[in-house]
């Protein structure tokens, strides 16, 4: 039996529970809405294992009772904690709280799966979480908003894990009703969804925590003339990505703490949360209007003042302020000089990040903090599951051991939001099983909890199948980059990539397709129990090609140019568009070989815009797929250097 997260602790007895339809559910909750809703759960997930029990507040003995739910303190010392028995005569579930009784329940339903001719295993479970507050942070501004469904199955899957906080990362898709310029293409959440899904949420113990970048991160903002004069760059003829200080903020102008402030006016009250996510990572300033006044002061000092006049705006507003931890990892000697209440987030997303090292900073300022690993999807198509799960272990050891006050998983959208949802799941299931119990799901089957809690495949492939998924670009050295597998990066043409890959063989591609195909063969075996399940294959069909894809096309460049071709430089603003670089590289290939890579993308490119529109809204759909676009214009042996711009800006 294999559960997710697994539990502190589980005792099988010998035995089995033989369910049978008429029975009851007795509640003895308290609140009668907490009441309800705990004692739905119960009740769906017995009826998944096909029995109809019926809820009831009188009486807690009798044959009739099949299961008793009660919310006591005094004998589950750990709050969200909960004792579960499946006994033969019925089930008692007991919380520390109305969390601790859902979760029971959430367990419940996970064993109810295992269930064989309509028994249960007799089992006693005693469990709580090591980590208070376990988040996942979904990027909804790299191109990919969800649609609503998407979002509520997310919460779903989400709950039933145990993960109690979720932010949507926002740097321009919320629609602010004072700045419609800035969202009008891009499909963005409203007011009223919010509202909805924030109940949504709470209806399942899940935190919604708005989450709004106040400094950096603000292209999208300062690429309109109204905007443009609040950025740190005041020079247009620079104004690109390439710069660092694109959609930076200046923390000296008092344009732009008005602007924050406005917007964390209107954005606040669609939330329940008494948090906030403010942002403020990869900021770049003392480069242009406030060189002078870094180099007087210090860029940590400057940093530091902005950052408490934002604190501000948000303590004003009766909310607590999480911000990035950039400013302690940059200048850890301004740690203890951070406003009293905020609750840095220490981000690193390494194998080897140095978490204890986070932790201790923030311990010697007296600071509550957030640890913050990621899934290592972003930048991959097909993820990068070793990584993930080394660098997710290690996060939620440090947040055990140091007393964190949560650990929020990261899934971020860098260049367009390639990856698929599938690639997703392993990211996500052990982000869970690390927030919770740590110690306990170090070695946890993977692979079996996603067969069982996530895709539902009776066949027991697509666990195993995702997660090696992840690990093909590490069957040789040189695909795996720092920053996750290169394959993306060849798509993408990053400056760089030709010095990275330089030593890289044919033979060693051709070793990689090997490996992915072999990990895909046993795709059609699948027997997914999920109303998504083509999808979910055709999605995974998609990530896989556009990988192979990548390896085909770096193969045609080393039989043209061999495989130490030194890189090329165009005369016209190569410093200024390094990517026009690589293009021109893709665009002086033999036309045959532009005419196959062509004819392959292309098919790719149109399942790729039918996929993301089952699951996501089309604002930023065109953005995504426009970097496809000038590749395949490259292989028409053309170089849209005006079209890379308007995807930049």
């Amino acid at each position: 039996m294999t559960l997710l997260p697994a539990p502190q602790r589980l005792r099988l007895d010998d035995g089995g529970h033989r369910l049978r339809s008429g029975r009851l559910i007795h509640l003895a909750v308290g609140d009668r809405a907490a009441s309800l809703r705990i004692g739905a759960a119960v009740r769906d997930a017995l009826a998944a294992a096909g029995v109809t029990w019926r809820l009831s507040a009188h009486g807690g003995s009798g044959p009739e009772i099949g299961a008793a739910v009660t919310v006591d303190p005094g004998r589950v010392s750990r709050p969200q904690g909960y004792l579960l028995a499946v006994g033969r005569a019925r089930i008692d579930i007991i919380g520390h709280d109305e969390a601790g009784a859902f979760y029971a329940a959430m367990t419940l339903r996970q064993i109810a799966r295992h269930a064989r001719g309509g028994v249960l295993p007799c089992v006693r479970i005693d469990d709580y979480p090591d980590v208070a507050h376990r988040g996942l942070m979904l990027d909804i501004s790299r191109d990919r908003v969800p649609a609503m469904a998407t979002l509520y199955d997310l919460v779903d899957l989400l709950s039933e894990w145990k993960v109690n906080q979720l932010q949507l990362y926002t740097e321009h898709t919320f629609a602010y009703r004072n700045h419609r310029e800035v969202w009008a293409d891009w499909s963005p959440m409203t007011g009223e969804q919010v509202i909805d899904l924030d109940a949504y949420c709470r209806e399942r113990y899940v935190e919604l925590v708005p989450n709004q970048n106040t400094f950096g991160h603000l292209a999208r903002w300062m690429v309109h003339p109204r905007y443009r004069p609040l950025c740190e760059h005041d020079d247009p003829a620079v104004f690109h990505p390439h710069r660092g200080v694109f959609g930076t903020l200046c923390p000296t102008d008092p344009g732009s703490i008005a602007l924050v402030d406005e917007l964390l006016e209107e954005l606040l009250p669609h939330f329940a949360s008494r948090q906030v996510h403010v942002g403020c990572d990869e900021a770049r300033i003392g480069v242009a209007r406030t060189r002078r006044v870094v180099e007087e002061r210090g860029t940590g000092r400057v940093y530091l003042d902005y950052v408490r006049r934002v604190h501000e705006l948000v303590r004003r507003r009766g909310r607590t302020a999480q911000l990035w931890g950039d400013l302690i990892i940059d200048h850890p000697e301004l740690a203890a000089e951070l406003p009293d209440g905020a609750v840095p987030v220490m981000e690193n997303y390494a194998a080897g990040a140095p978490f204890d090292t986070y932790c201790e900073t923030c311990a010697q300022a007296g600071l509550p903090f957030y640890l913050s690993p990621g899934i290592g999807c972003w930048n991959t198509l097909i993820g990068d599951t070793p990584t993930a799960m080394a660098n997710i272990r290690r996060a939620g050891m440090s947040a055990a051991r140091h007393g964190a006050a949560g650990l929020l998983n990261t899934d971020w959208g860098d260049n367009g939001h390639w990856q698929h949802l599938p690639v997703a799941l392993p990211g996500y299931a052990y982000g869970a099983a690390a927030g919770w119990a740590p110690e306990r799901n170090a070695d946890l089957d993977l692979p079996a909890a996603l067969d069982a809690h996530a895709f539902r495949d009776a066949a027991g492939v697509m666990g195993r199948l995702v997660c090696e998924l992840g690990a093909v670009s590490r069957c040789h050295e040189a695909l795996a980059g720092t920053h996750g597998p290169l394959p993306a990066w060849i798509l993408i043409g990053l400056p760089g990539l030709v010095e990275q890959l330089a030593g890289l063989s044919a033979e060693a591609l051709g070793m990689a397709e090997e490996r992915l195909d072999q990990t895909m063969a046993p795709l059609a075996a699948a027997r997914m129990d999920r109303p998504d399940a083509e999808t979910i294959a055709a999605e995974l069909r998609n990530g896989t090609g556009l990988y192979r894809h990548a390896l085909h096309l770096w193969a045609a460049r080393i039989r043209a140019y061999g495989t130490a071709v030194a890189r090329r430089q165009l005369a016209s603003d190569a410093e200024v568009w390094p990517r026009r670089t690589i293009d021109s590289d893709y665009a002086a290939l033999p036309a045959r070989a532009r005419a196959a890579l062509e004819a392959e993308l292309a098919p790719l490119v149109d399942d790729f815009r039918r996929l993301w529109l089952r699951r996501a809204r089309p604002g930023g759909l065109a953005d995504s797929t426009g970097r496809f676009e000038r590749l395949l214009a490259a292989y028409r042996g053309q170089l849209l250097t005006g079209m890379m711009k308007r995807q930049c800006d």
